[in-house]
């Protein structure tokens, strides 16, 4: 006589909601004891209309909002936008402006990767100052951003056809005075954190993405290259002064939390590298084109691609012979990770207790997700 088939006891859990800052959502979980047999990130409480929003405003007063999808990572959110309009409008930006550009980005790069490591390190419940060294170091990059465009988040910065302005007097000079005093500190944060035993412990292991299912569920950013597969689109595609500019594209093999937190830990290094590269090399010219401030567009369409901290952003805008925008859609790298972190239950084992660091690792921001 065969023995009876014992069925797991499942409990339904409600995890969240989460920060205000980066907005909230509900992740439910299906558990049976310590173990996640189901997550399904229930999305949608941020929506904000942010594409209709577009869709009714001038392509200028567009630049403002779409910021807002991301506050730790505006440039480059801010960046994909602007370049639709340029394509929209076939606008030549001048050499000089796509290098402020992408020194700006990669600004923009630190400053939300520092966020992420610090939660990252926060969640596993071993290591609440790093989220404060992270902050005090984010402090740098701010005091960069406010000297140029005179804000310190959501500067606007980029417009159609190049930059607000160019680089005030000294600015380089103390861009490579920042480099040099982060880099001293992120082997602080090597030796402290990344190859301490209790983070490796919570880390390594834990919430394995391979590379197949990576490109299968369609995995972008860090959480992809964290799993082996070497797509960036500053690279694949460059664009602002990529081309002109040498860095890596940094990847890890074992496709689990730690080795999306060496990829971003090493993507801040890479980012430096740039700043050092642009403060040393810009090229001499003018920072922009006149655009009107009301423009009538042709009828047609455009699509620009652009690597934000957390992925590949994705802007499709449709134009109509009119001031505005007839249509936009906007494909958010959050969005796709947050559909990978659902599968993850499925495919490699997750206690309750591991839920905040694996979802930290993939860096979620719900505003860009929910849009």
């Amino acid at each position: 006589m065969s023995e009876p088939v014992i069925e797991p006891e499942i409990m339904r859990i409600s995890w969240g909601p989460q920060h205000p800052m980066s907005g909230q959502t509900r992740i439910i979980i299906d558990t049976d004891g310590e173990v996640i047999h189901k997550i399904i990130a229930d999305i949608g409480f941020t929506h904000r209309g942010i594409e209709k929003v577009l869709e009714n405003r001038t392509f200028l007063k567009g630049i403002v909002p779409i910021e807002r999808m991301v506050m730790v990572d505006t440039a480059n959110i801010g960046l994909g936008y602007v370049t639709a309009i340029e394509k929209a409008f076939e606008i030549d930006v001048p050499e000089r402006a796509q290098w402020i550009r992408s020194l700006i980005c990669e600004m923009s790069r630190i400053n939300s990767h520092l966020y992420a490591f610090g939660l990252q390190a926060e969640s596993t419940g071993y290591f609440p100052a790093v989220f404060l060294w992270t902050t005090v170091d984010r402090e740098v990059i701010l005091d960069l951003f406010e000297k140029l465009t005179g804000a310190r988040w959501s500067f606007n910065f980029f417009i159609p056809g190049g930059v607000v302005k160019d680089l005030p007097d000294g600015f380089q000079k103390e861009v490579l005075e920042a480099v040099k005093y982060l880099r001293s500190r992120f082997e602080q944060y090597w030796d402290a954190m990344v190859e301490n035993a209790l983070f490796e412990m919570r880390c390594k292991g834990v919430g394995v993405l391979t590379k197949n299912d990576a490109i299968r569920l369609g995995a972008t950013g860090p959480v992809l290259r964290g799993s082996d597969v070497d797509i960036d689109v500053r690279k694949d595609q460059p664009y602002a002064a990529y081309g002109d500019l040498d860095f890596k594209v940094i990847t890890e093999t074992e496709g689990d939390v730690m080795a999306r937190t060496k990829v971003r830990y090493h993507e801040i290094g890479q980012s430096l590298n740039i700043m050092e590269q642009v403060a040393n090399e810009i090229p001499a010219g003018p920072v922009r084109v006149n655009f009107p401030l009301f423009p009538r567009s042709k009828v047609g369409e455009a699509f620009s691609r652009v690597e934000t901290s957390r992925g590949e952003l994705g802007i499709h805008m449709v134009t109509d012979g009119g001031m505005n925008p007839y249509r936009v859609k906007i494909n958010s790298p959050t969005l796709r990770n947050v559909h990978v972190f659902e599968r993850l239950a499925e495919l490699d084992r997750i206690l309750v207790a591991d839920l905040p660091v694996v979802i930290n690792s993939i860096d979620p921001w719900y505003l860009d997700c929910d849009r």
